[in-house]
């Protein structure tokens, strides 16, 4: 005996697509570097290898420290906006690119030492 499969229902009220991103609740600045504008306008943008075009620069530095740093593993974190830095020690977060040149400075002169 076979079951048909039923029809779907249609909604008597209209509810809305969970699925969307949610959008700000205001509009969002086109070009500043509010943390939350920032991400708002990364919400709509396509992903374009893994990475929201909104952080390409900050993708681009920490590339870019990365090939000065053998050993370790440096990244950009879209969701908490940092840098971030994995080694043999650990992982630290960086909130700045200031203070993510800082930790690798402190931990290039450890290993400077130890030698």
């Amino acid at each position: 005996m076979t079951h048909p499969i039923p029809v779907p229902r249609i909604p008597a009220d209209h509810r809305p697509n969970f699925s969307a991103p949610s959008q700000a609740s205001g509009p969002a600045c086109a070009s500043c570097a509010h943390r939350t504008c920032r991400t708002h306008r990364a919400q709509t943008l396509p992903r374009l290898g893994g990475h929201r075009a909104e952080f390409a620069h900050e993708h681009d530095q920490a590339a870019r420290i990365q090939a000065h740093h053998p050993g370790v593993v440096v990244w950009f974190g879209e969701a908490t906006q940092s840098f971030w830095v994995a080694t043999s020690t650990g992982m630290m977060e960086a909130e700045t690119l200031d203070h993510l040149l800082a930790l690798l400075w402190i931990r290039r002169g450890r290993f400077a030492r130890a030698a």
